[in-house]
């Protein structure tokens, strides 16, 4: 079983809190737009981690990380991307790879909307936006996914809620 801690958009801010909800993951995936690569360093050191870059990340950021992942673990084909759309409107750029070699989970961030759902006409294909950790952007709460992974079974799926987008913590 693998535990895994997913966050996106995190614009170059990275909130602590986000070490001690992720302290029992065996990995940290973050979904593009990450702002710096102090925080991919950051991550890196703590915890085994897979991450792609998005639209707003500079060449420091984009060589140190892909545009997409694609890999499997605990009996899933996954596919993490930072701009992907959503059900049933997908970005045009992902749409065909997706209807010809459709994941198990496709991850994705950019809008800063928090959305896991079923998409049935993709072979039931379970598509999830973490929404933005971040303090950039139009959401009104930060937050972070964190769930389970064991032999073809997702489970204890969390949202997890930094707080409101602009409060000084």
């Amino acid at each position: 079983m693998k535990t895994i801690g997913l966050l996106s958009d995190t614009h170059g801010y990275l909130d602590e809190r986000i070490f001690e909800h992720f302290s029992n993951c065996d990995e940290v995936w973050h979904a593009g737009d990450i702002g710096s690569v102090r925080i991919i360093e950051q991550l890196e050191a703590f915890k085994p981690s897979r991450i792609v870059f998005g639209n707003i990340d500079n060449s420091d950021v984009r060589t140190r990380t892909a545009e997409n992942l694609h890999f499997e673990l605990e009996g899933f084909r996954i596919w993490m991307t930072h701009i992907g759309g959503a059900p049933p409107r997908y970005n045009p750029q992902v749409m065909p790879s997706l209807k010809a070699l459709t994941p198990d989970i496709f991850v994705c961030g950019h809008s800063h909307i928090l959305r896991v759902i079923r998409d049935k006409p993709l072979n039931n294909m379970l598509y999830i936006n973490p929404g933005a950790a971040g303090r950039e952007g139009f959401h009104k709460i930060r937050t972070l996914l964190r769930f389970n992974l064991h032999e073809g079974i997702i489970s204890q799926m969390e949202v997890i809620e930094l707080g409101k987008r602009g409060a000084i913590q």
